[in-house]
């Protein structure tokens, strides 16, 4: 298991800062996570070197984050959900459903 901080801190730190005063949408939250990957994608693209603000390790770490945010205040156990959805992963063929990527 990913030794990491857990849902519950990153959430709690979400709502101590004033991101929740209002409340929040799903949509809003996913579009939330959709920014963080665009912006991932960008460092990518933009060779930000590891240790830059905005480079990649930065940005998938915000993605983490948002997901963690979320899933918490949803009452989602994602670190359930991950180690379940890993162990069916583990179960599917090489390559299953035909995908080219």
């Amino acid at each position: 298991m990913i030794n990491m901080i857990s849902p519950k801190k990153i959430h709690r730190c979400a709502v101590e800062k004033g991101w929740w005063e209002s409340g929040r949408s799903v949509p809003e939250l996913l579009c939330l996570i959709h920014s963080e990957v665009s912006e991932a994608l960008e460092a990518y693209r933009n060779s930000i070197p590891e240790g830059d603000k905005g480079c990649m390790s930065e940005e998938l770490a915000d993605i983490i984050i948002r997901v963690f945010d979320m899933s918490e205040r949803l009452g989602i156990d994602i670190v359930e959900a991950v180690n379940k959805k890993y162990d069916f992963n583990l179960t599917r063929p090489y390559r299953h459903g035909g995908k080219v990527a």
